[in-house]
């Protein structure tokens, strides 16, 4: 599985953001795909979640009400809209999919894509 991701940039305060991931190779045994970040200095964090099979979403507490993930299942693709962006939302954005059913285990990344909120 190979995992592209796409639609990061410089933005300032307020602005918005859309983030793309297309996923290829075997994915027909995707069961989760998710979005995370990491800034400077930091950890991983994962930022928000969606289940293939039924849609169902997660998001981190920091970006609720402004990030939205959504997916396109013909296209292998996963986004990420963000709305409302802050400083601290800076950081390497990194699509991620998980293959094992009923397991949050992410076993492929893609190569980061970094987003830059001025203030």
């Amino acid at each position: 599985v190979q995992l592209v991701e796409s639609g990061g940039g410089l933005v300032q305060a307020g602005g918005s953001l859309s983030l793309s991931c297309v996923a290829s190779g075997r994915t027909f045994s995707t069961y989760v795909m998710g979005w995370f970040r990491q800034a400077p200095g930091k950890e991983r964090i994962l930022v928000a979640r969606i289940r293939w099979r039924d849609s169902s979403t997660y998001y981190a507490d920091s970006v609720k009400g402004r990030f939205t993930i959504s997916k396109d299942n013909s296209k292998n693709t996963v986004y990420l809209q963000m709305n409302n962006l802050k400083p601290e939302d800076t950081a390497v954005y990194y699509c991620a999919l998980g293959g094992v059913p009923f397991s949050y285990e992410y076993g492929y990344w893609g190569q980061g894509t970094q987003v830059t909120v001025s203030s």
